[in-house]
């Protein structure tokens, strides 16, 4: 239903196009692509995607040489359960017991689904879908389609969602989310997005009005400067927490190694062949140097840690102490201190190699793939030879050039809080899914993601189509809270204020402040410094604006207030657990001159704090204030429910709808 809304927009009288719809969603990622499929599935037909576009984002544009899909166990004799599932997600810490139960319990569901709708999963003669073991995984849960994994559920998804019929409007940047009401009544009503194919920025805004809103923006991929989420991703959490949203376990996310040129994570068979690790001067090619050779007591163990990194890919500071983490840190140095650049070589094998020095574990493996032989392209063409074309469709040929890397951020654990039904924990019809949704904790098995993104489809679609079905919208209520939300858009974002600073550098500010203070390398100095600057920034953006020319440059600039916003949260949240003493856990390293020295050769710079494992039993919570404060708070995280349902009793409730109450 199409509608215009009178408002008054620098000083002059204009109106905006509206549209009303019963569920709006906001993203085209595997998450929320999923949840328009289950809603119109579930008879919630009044649909709209808003979306920059298809083929932008982190879902259809990641992967790694074998990117995984995590899922409960259906092959051969092994024994799982979603109970035994939701043990492993709970493992990790910091993570709620009833959200990894109904994550495993659903797995199956989700994970069928693909299938049916034609992801070619791997599956034996009998029809089992064979497994393998991933990080932080007891059992060989894990699967993949290849590198390319999320791609292929999204092109699937797409397909259904456009043989469904469902609406998909593109090049649309949300620029706000709409609210009303407070307290216990605070809800989503809609949302404002600027249409980029406009040509004036009069013209560009577009409001929706809507019973629920689906929340599938991805990660914080924008707040980084060294960052392995796509270019074309930046995130927009930052929408929500200034909406007032509740957030858990920001501080959580994994950083790792990756290409820069193309962004692509250089995890598995890439380091399992063992290539050859150097750095250069800035210029890419003089004073070239193996820089890891001094930091171990021979070759062998060189290598050995390299091949490591294959299946203990993210950063984790336990196995910086004489394990493989170190190649990080000393990468970090390389890039980040001694501003030099690191490649992966592999088209020689690294000084003095020799596959009988390698680990045990190292050469077996190598042996049992049949590529105990040659240089490091060699094994990998034998091993993985689809990792070497992936880089060469994006024009870089690793079979003739080294591949430049960094340290970058690749997921974020935390992110938005939800109940058992993908619910916003404080604003009501408000369901955030996917990456944005931090069911995750501390440690989680690699590829969990992904069948989280694809349960949350099935929570939302069941909860809306059985209790938010009708419509309740106070229509007053939207066109106030419109009005509002535009007037302050463009008085922020517009030339009134004579702003220095284009979009660019407003931008290049705070990634540069977050990749410095708030990855995988933490202290509470630079986190305190870091907080300041940032709320300066935000502070300075909010009063004069950026230079904006065109509707393109009003969706950058209004991008950068969430993003500007999202990093400030970030960083006071990860300041907060630094401060409580939680240490170094998950991915993040925390510099103390009262803890352990990473490696002997290093100065003390590179000493740091042990994790203080009772926070794992822990979830902090974070929630922004109108004033631009934050509040956390440390809450103990709910048990895994152990459950034996008496069918008849279950079935009960179910056709009562006692669970959803």
């Amino acid at each position: 239903m199409k509608q215009e809304l009178e408002v008054v927009l620098q000083d002059k009288k204009t109106t905006v196009p509206v549209k009303q719809v019963h569920t709006l969603v906001i993203g085209s990622g595997a998450a929320g692509l999923n949840t328009a499929v289950q809603l119109h599935a579930c008879g919630i037909t009044d649909l709209c995607i808003v979306t920059e576009g298809l083929s932008m984002g982190t879902s259809i544009n990641t992967g790694s040489d074998k990117q995984t899909y995590y899922k409960l166990g259906m092959c051969g004799s092994q024994d799982d359960s979603p109970e035994a599932l939701a043990e492993s997600f709970y493992a990790g810490g910091s993570m709620h017991g009833d959200l990894a139960l109904t994550e495993a319990s659903l797995s199956a569901r989700a994970f069928l689904n693909l299938v049916n709708l034609g992801v070619q999963f791997p599956r034996d003669t009998f029809g089992q879908f064979v497994g393998y073991k991933t990080d932080h995984d007891p059992r060989q849960r894990a699967t993949s389609f290849g590198p390319y994994t999320s791609r292929e559920m999204c092109r699937v998804l797409i397909d259904e969602v456009r043989r469904r019929d469902i609406p998909v409007n593109e090049n649309r940047v949300v620029v706000s989310l709409l609210t009303s009401g407070s307290a216990e009544k605070h809800r989503v009503v809609g949302a404002v997005v600027v249409n980029t194919q406009t040509e004036s920025i009069e013209s560009a805004f577009e409001v929706y009005y809507a019973e629920n809103v689906v929340f599938a923006t991805g990660g914080p991929g924008g707040i980084y400067k060294t960052s392995v989420y796509p270019s074309v991703h930046t995130g927009a959490i930052g929408l929500a927490l200034q909406a007032g949203a509740r957030a858990q376990s920001l501080s959580e996310s994994q950083y790792g190694m990756a290409s820069i040129k193309f962004r692509w994570n250089v995890s598995g068979t890439y380091m399992q062949v063992i290539p050859r690790f150097i750095s250069t001067a800035a210029d890419g090619t003089s004073d070239e140097q193996e820089f890891l050779r001094p930091f171990f007591k021979s070759t062998g163990e060189m290598n050995s840690a390299v091949f490591l990194k294959g299946y203990q890919w993210p950063f984790d500071p336990r196995k910086v102490v004489n394990g493989s983490s170190i190649v990080d840190i000393l990468v970090y140095i390389e890039t980040v201190i001694k501003k030099r650049r690191v490649f992966l070589d592999y088209r020689s094998n690294p000084s003095e190699f020799n596959f009988d020095d390698l680990s045990s574990e190292a050469h077996e493996y190598l042996e049992k793939s049949e590529a105990l032989f040659g240089t490091p392209i060699e094994r990998l063409a034998k091993m993985n030879q689809p990792a070497i074309d992936l880089y060469r469709d994006h024009e870089i040929d690793i079979t003739r050039e080294p591949l430049e890397i960094a340290v970058c951020a690749q997921h974020n654990n935390g992110g938005l809080a939800g109940n058992l039904w993908w619910e916003s924990a404080n604003i009501k019809h408000l369901f955030p899914v996917g990456e944005v949704n931090g069911t995750h904790g501390v440690y989680r098995p690699g590829g969990s993601a992904l069948n989280s993104g694809q349960v949350a489809g099935f929570r939302v679609s069941e909860y809306i189509s059985r209790v938010y079905h009708q419509t309740t919208l106070d229509r007053g209520a939207c066109d106030d809270a419109a009005r509002a939300s535009l007037e302050s858009l463009l008085a922020m974002a517009g030339n009134g204020n004579n702003p220095r600073q284009t979009w660019q550098e407003v931008r290049e500010e705070f990634q540069q402040r977050m990749s410095q203070a708030g990855a995988h390398v933490r202290s509470v100095r630079d986190l305190e410094k870091a907080v300041e600057e940032g709320r300066k920034q935000l502070q300075r953006i909010r009063m004069e604006g950026q230079k904006v020319e065109n509707a393109t440059e009003l969706a950058e600039a209004l991008r950068n207030i969430q993003l500007c916003t999202a990093h400030l949260v970030y960083l006071d949240a990860t300041l907060f657990a630094v401060r409580s003493g939680v240490g170094s856990r998950g991915s993040a390293l925390v510099l103390s001159d009262k803890g352990a020295k990473a490696h002997p050769d290093l100065d003390d710079q590179w000493r740091f704090v042990g994790e203080d494992e009772s926070f794992r039993e822990k979830v902090m919570v974070t929630e922004m204030n109108p004033d631009g404060s934050c509040d956390h708070e440390w809450i103990k995280r709910r048990e895994l429910p152990h459950t034996d349902p008496w069918f008849e009793t279950a079935w009960a409730e179910y056709r009562e709808g006692k669970i959803y109450q």
